[in-house]
């Protein structure tokens, strides 16, 4: 469960997720539904997907950023693919993990309260 999302998986997510209503997955409005309750189970410590949703935040701070328009006016192309590649990237971070959700959520959320002792 505390698999971290890579760069080619959230790009691997991506593709899957665009063709997974013809193979029986969840749909992409099923994943963009889950959001905000993965968002909420999360905040409340029952899901563990505190440090994904942290840098797909941070990724989504990143693109809106006004400061991130600096590189665009001096590096015009150069500046617009680091954008591109991050919006790639969080489409399928939020695709992957909104999938791990459904998942999570359909076996009952079967996270076990208490502390790891070493």
């Amino acid at each position: 469960m505390a698999k971290t999302l890579k760069r080619g998986a959230a790009f691997v997510a991506l593709g899957r997720a665009l063709t997974s209503g013809a193979r029986g997955g969840p749909s992409l409005g099923a994943r963009i539904g889950a959001l905000p309750r993965m968002i909420a189970a999360t905040a409340r410590g029952r899901y563990d997907g505190g440090m994904r949703l942290a840098m797909m935040t941070a990724a989504t701070a990143y693109i809106v950023s006004p400061i991130d328009a600096v590189p665009e006016m001096f590096l015009t192309v150069f500046g617009l693919i680091d954008d591109a590649v991050m919006v790639t990237w969080l489409a399928g971070a939020v695709l992957a993990e909104t999938e791990r959700f459904l998942e999570w959520e359909a076996r009952g959320g079967s996270v076990i309260p208490g502390h790891v002792v070493p």
